[in-house]
């Protein structure tokens, strides 16, 4: 379930963020678009005081331009800490800071901590991961993207030790994912493929299940995205044990919705699900002798409404066609 915080977050996104996106076409990684700092730089010249985006969102020109100037460094470019002890005194302070560059330098050193001396900050997670939340809310970009990259090294370091506080983090990085603030959506998107890879599926599908049904068709969409990468790697028998009857009902679900991306996910999904039914049923040679055996259409019949069946066999079969003819 999702946190009550986590449900606010979401109740306050940006009316700006909620637009119907049915006209959008594109894969399933479907690039972000819109306002980066080179905007804002050319809205300067006209209006140095403040700049509006997304049609309702202000923000200083003059802060922006300074996050320009800010160097993101990729984890595998980051050294270690000279001084370990005094770092972790100056964590907190640091994080909880009102000077941004202090916040920047403090998350930096988050990300430092969780690469080299993960189990140094294991003790502290518990203070450290609401301070990143709340610099993942920071209007200014600069601390923004900083704190998305800082979450993907505190998933690729702590795994499933996170679960408990997952929620905050999630929320935060399908709505920095759903905005149109390209460099910023970019980043969300590498944090959440990072915590898809990092945490065991079987306690984080529960936890994007919520999403899933979000009334922001963005958010739908990212959720469905995390949902259809986390689900292989369950492997056949974790599939089974989840109940592939829950999850064809999940796939079904999203072929019907308003962004491709979303229906994207779900057919990539329903193919994965297909393929794990047919092995652990041995049904590949002994369906056309034995088609009262259980096939996948019988499956699909048993378990979705008629016109959910029927949406996620047209899909399955012509995938398997496709299949047959190139092979």
């Amino acid at each position: 379930m999702m946190s009550g915080n986590a449900l606010r977050d979401l109740n306050t996104l940006p009316t700006s963020e909620w637009k119907n996106d049915s006209s959008s076409k594109g894969n399933f990684m479907k690039p972000c678009n819109g306002n980066t700092i080179e905007n804002v730089e050319e809205q300067q010249k006209k209006s140095p005081a403040s700049v509006h985006i997304n049609g309702g969102e202000t923000v200083n020109a003059e802060a922006e331009v300074a996050n320009s100037e800010v160097e993101y460094i990729e984890s595998e470019n980051l050294s270690d800490l000279e001084d370990v002890d005094t770092c972790l005194e100056k964590l907190l302070p640091g994080l909880n800071s009102k000077d941004w560059v202090l916040v920047v330098e403090a998350l930096n050193s988050v990300r430092r901590l969780s690469i080299f001396h993960k189990e140094v900050m294991h003790t502290m997670l518990g203070d450290v991961i609401p301070l990143v939340v709340k610099s993942l809310k920071n209007p200014r970009s600069a601390v923004c993207k900083t704190a998305i990259m800082t979450s993907a090294d505190i998933f690729s370091a702590y795994n499933d030790d996170l679960i408990d506080s997952l929620d905050p983090l999630l929320v935060q990085l399908l709505l920095k994912s759903s905005q149109d603030k390209r460099f910023v959506c970019e980043a969300a998107e590498r944090a959440l493929e990072a915590m898809t890879t990092s945490v065991s599926p079987m306690s984080l599908l529960p936890k994007l299940q919520p999403y899933l049904k979000n009334r922001n068709p963005r958010i739908r969409a990212k959720a469905s995205m995390c949902f259809c990468r986390s689900v292989p790697r369950l492997g056949v028998e974790g599939i089974k044990e989840y109940g592939i009857d829950k999850l064809i009902q999940v796939a079904a679900s999203q072929l019907s919705d308003q962004l491709p991306e979303s229906r994207e996910a779900a057919r990539t999904l329903l193919l994965e699900l297909q393929t794990v039914y047919l092995k652990s049923h041995d049904l590949t040679t002994t369906v056309s002798e034995h088609p009262e055996m259980g096939s996948w259409e019988n499956f699909c019949q048993s378990k979705l409404s008629p016109l959910s069946a029927q949406a996620v066999l047209r899909v399955t079969n012509i995938a398997r066609e496709g299949l047959v003819i190139g092979s």
